[in-house]
């Protein structure tokens, strides 16, 4: 157990989880006095897990940090940094799994299992040499372009949890969560879908509204749909990776697993290209 003066940085999941192990990342070049990893389940109970957490053990200097994935809880800032949410400090990206979505990590693992291959003829490997990172950079921008209007309806709920403060009442998916997509993603049932949640919201406070959901919708399509935001390529930012992930294992089944892959990637993530990323390893060694 921890003892006084400990740093902590609480964070969503368990120890197998990304979150636990992006922040072993973010902390292995800490030389001095480094951290204790606190895996804390869902993000919804953090706050009743801190105080459960410290008031088991002996401390009256509680440095700590709270670190999780944005989600829809909050829009990113204009400059790649730290989200603040409360007490809370949390990913530019909609959660970790989008840090790991890039073509050249993806091509670098692809070939890497390959030559593997090539000098064990019985690994299993079985999705032969790496496409290239031009056809992978297409693969994960076509996922992005199929679920844009799911985002979009899912940001147009995000919008009525923060205006109508009812977070534990209101969703921004019927499926279950991210990473479960719906049968369809046209914007027409998903907005059939989500409407029935917005009549259903209504029930638990009146600025819940079909009007006010239709007008973030039109928002964020309009967003969405810029050139800009393609060429920048925004939606690792805007687009939940969990859905992201989904989509590009459904479209393109036959080439490699996801989840092995970020895996290796989290091994391999360059923390200095990512300025949240890094703000983060300051916070935590200024604790």
């Amino acid at each position: 157990m921890s003892v006084v003066g400990d740093k902590v940085i609480f964070c969503e999941g368990k120890q197998s989880s990304l979150d636990f192990r992006l922040i072993n990342r973010v902390i292995e070049n800490i030389d001095v006095n480094k951290p204790t990893i606190v895996p804390s389940g869902s993000k919804f109970t953090f706050s009743v897990f801190v105080e459960g957490y410290f008031s088991k053990i002996e401390t009256t200097n509680k440095k700590y940090i709270v670190f999780r994935d944005r989600d829809f809880d909050i829009k990113p800032t204009n400059d790649v940094q730290l989200v603040k949410l409360g007490s809370m400090l949390l990913t530019h990206r909609a959660c970790v799994e989008n840090y790991l979505l890039n073509s050249d990590l993806i091509h670098n693992y692809w070939v890497t299992k390959y030559i593997e291959k090539q000098n064990n003829p019985i690994s299993r490997w079985g999705h032969g040499d790496s496409p290239g990172i031009t056809a992978i950079s297409a693969w994960i921008e076509q996922a992005a372009r199929s679920l844009q209007d799911y985002q979009v309806v899912r940001w147009g709920l995000a919008d009525l949890i923060e205006s109508s403060g009812s977070r534990q009442q209101l969703k921004t998916t019927w499926t279950g969560g991210s990473g479960k997509l719906p049968s369809s993603l046209t914007v027409q049932d998903c907005q059939a879908q989500a409407l029935m949640l917005v009549n259903q919201f209504q029930e638990a406070t009146i600025t819940v509204t079909e009007d006010r959901f239709l007008a973030s919708i039109a928002a964020y399509q309009q967003q969405f749909s810029q050139p800009d935001f393609w060429l920048n390529k925004q939606y690792l930012i805007w687009f939940h990776g969990k859905d992201m992930q989904k989509a590009m294992q459904q479209q393109q089944s036959q080439y490699v697993s996801l989840n092995a892959f970020f895996d290796w990637a989290l091994n391999q993530i360059d923390i200095n290209q990512h300025p949240d990323l890094i703000e983060l390893q300051n916070r935590i060694a200024s604790l």
